[in-house]
């Protein structure tokens, strides 16, 4: 044995990049640290995994602690072990990003927080160790990812409107869309339900509402579908 027990890495975390849509605009959810080291920081949500818990556990256990949600698109992006990414011990973190409907209900600080809140990914607050390095490859992966799968939907109400379909996929990647191109393509897929519904309570003219056939994707895909916006 060329090493001593105390080199063994000690710690295992998981950190959540939480998404969500708030008119047209990515936020993400972010926690302000109360605990050394560097209390009052803006942070990602996560925490170290438990003995008898897989990463996925972990993750998930954040999430809905913080949120009250558990039945939500999650996914594995990267995992950021840099010797000195974390002050005064070795901690390897395996980070998680979480597509959600933008909601203020049920957010919870946890233990190790004295606040919680969105914020545009555009306007964000200093962020604490890397976390800024983590979202923004996490960020990167979801956009090639919304390009090639039809994760996006994760963020919509189950009921939308093409204009929000669109809105969604904008403030994702970035970008702006032709609105008659963009509504041909979507369409042509035959991934959309049409429903006998429309807005409610707009002042403009209400515009037909729409639902995501998860199932219709599925056999599409077995058969070699292929989504690509």
């Amino acid at each position: 044995m060329d090493y001593r027990p105390e080199d063994i890495l000690p710690s295992i975390s998981t950190d959540n990049i939480i998404f969500g849509l708030d008119n047209r605009k990515l936020k993400v959810l972010l926690i302000r640290r109360n605990i050394e080291p560097l209390a009052g920081s803006w942070a990602l949500p996560g925490g170290f995994v438990l003995y008898n818990e897989d990463l996925d556990m972990s993750a998930r256990r954040t999430l809905q602690n913080m949120t009250g949600m558990s039945n939500v698109y999650m996914e594995q992006v990267y995992t950021f072990g840099a010797v000195n990414r974390f002050p005064d011990r070795r901690v390897v973190t395996v980070a998680y990003y979480a597509l959600i409907n933008y909601t203020l209900e049920n957010l919870k600080a946890g233990p190790d927080a004295t606040d919680i809140n969105w914020f545009d990914i555009l306007e964000l607050p200093e962020l604490v160790f890397d976390h800024q390095h983590i979202l923004d490859t996490t960020l990167e992966f979801l956009r090639a990812k919304v390009r090639t799968e039809p994760i996006g939907f994760e963020l919509l109400p189950q009921k939308f409107t093409l204009t929000e379909l669109q809105g969604l996929y904008e403030a994702v990647l970035g970008t702006v869309f032709d609105t008659r191109n963009f509504r041909k393509k979507i369409l042509k897929m035959n991934l959309l339900m049409p429903l006998d519904e429309t807005q409610v309570g707009v002042a403009h003219r209400a515009a037909r509402l729409y639902s995501f056939n998860k199932e219709t994707y599925h056999k599409l895909k077995d058969k070699g579908f292929t989504f690509e916006l």
